[in-house]
């Protein structure tokens, strides 16, 4: 019998490589991604299912901050089933960006179908399967097979994708320096991962924590909803995620001494996000906080802000792993999923 979770711990901790993979795909891409600039379109929406809308939120919110362009996030299965309420008139173009990990999803393929079909404008897909069906309907297709997993719930496969996107967003910014800032996470990463494994564990095996909270805004939203996420998959913990401010407007309501409050600290909006984090301490929740210094979980990556968010998931889903693997569960195999989500119905 295979030991649990054993996939799920290798592909978080080689995960560094696919980010510089991740790098090297873009870059290789960038004249032919400069020609799709999102300034040239209506708007830019990305799409994806479970991780990655949540991607798509954190990678909007990025890309809009690094081009000034309108940038959007949906699920796939909004684009084909409420298309009014995605696009604008017909005569508008937008940029689909399409992520998917197996390229295979059901409603992120039938999406970029009705889309090429209606002809709304163009299509760069970013999937880890290169024999994928998604993968012969991009405009510009960015392959990362280093990033594929065995294991369900995705770890390695969504930070590959998400540096992806953020190299994308610094091409079509033209950020200077971008693409060597990214070039140094990998490094970075892995200190990360050698230093802080202990503390992620620690935290994770913590039996009396009964409901877990990540806060992040901006680009930092989309990344603490992919933290929940994969609290939720592989241990079956009570979770949710939040803008920092929002959670003082009723949620804080629930806290309790066996309430740990994660927070994805920034940079630019510091004061406020740590007085939140201040505040639910009072309260009487525990905390835990990452960022690029004066956080528990510190990156001193050198790193512009924008460039270093990958860097908040590591550690996070290390959390996941050691607290499923403390209750009893398979992080590799987590209860009531499928590694690909094909529907009939569609």
């Amino acid at each position: 019998m295979a030991t649990p979770g054993i996939h799920t711990y290798a592909e978080i901790t080689s995960q560094p490589t696919a980010w510089a993979e991740a790098v090297r795909q873009v870059r290789a891409q960038s004249s032919r991604l400069a020609r799709l600039a999102p300034s040239s379109y209506a708007q830019t929406l990305f799409t994806g299912c479970g991780s990655t809308y949540y991607l798509a939120l954190a990678a909007a919110a990025l890309t809009q901050a690094l081009t000034g362009a309108v940038c959007r996030a949906l699920p796939a299965s909004e684009l084909f089933l409420y298309p009014d309420s995605a696009y604008p008139a017909r005569d508008k173009r937008t940029l689909l960006i399409a992520v998917s990990r197996s390229g295979s999803t059901t409603e992120t393929l039938r999406a970029v179908e009705r889309f090429r079909h209606e002809g709304r404008g163009d299509v760069v897909v970013v999937c880890n399967y290169p024999a994928a069906a998604l993968v012969a309907m991009g405009d510009v297709t960015i392959l990362l097979p280093a990033g594929r997993e065995e294991s369900v719930a995705q770890t390695r496969s969504f930070a590959s994708m998400y540096v992806a996107c953020v190299a994308m967003a610094a091409v079509w910014g033209n950020v200077p320096g971008a693409l060597d800032f990214l070039e140094r996470l990998p490094l970075v990463g892995e200190r990360l991962l050698r230093q802080y494994e202990a503390l992620a564990k620690q935290w994770g095996e913590n039996a009396a924590l009964n409901q877990i909270f990540f806060l992040g805004s901006g680009p930092r939203y989309g990344l603490a909803c992919e933290a929940a996420l994969k609290m939720k998959e592989m241990s079956l913990t009570v979770v949710e995620p939040f803008h920092f401010l929002e959670f003082r407007h009723g949620p804080m309501s629930m806290i309790t001494p066996q309430t740990l409050v994660v927070g994805l600290l920034s940079d630019a909006a510091r004061a406020p996000e740590e007085a939140v984090m201040q505040h639910m301490a009072r309260l009487g929740a525990q905390t835990l906080t990452l960022g690029e210094s004066r956080a528990d979980v510190a990156f001193d990556s050198g790193v512009p802000e924008l460039m270093r968010g990958v860097l908040y998931l590591p550690i996070l889903q290390l959390m996941a792993y050691y607290r499923a693997l403390s209750k009893g569960l398979d992080p590799d195999r987590p209860h009531n999923l499928s590694k690909v989500i094909e529907l009939d119905v569609l």
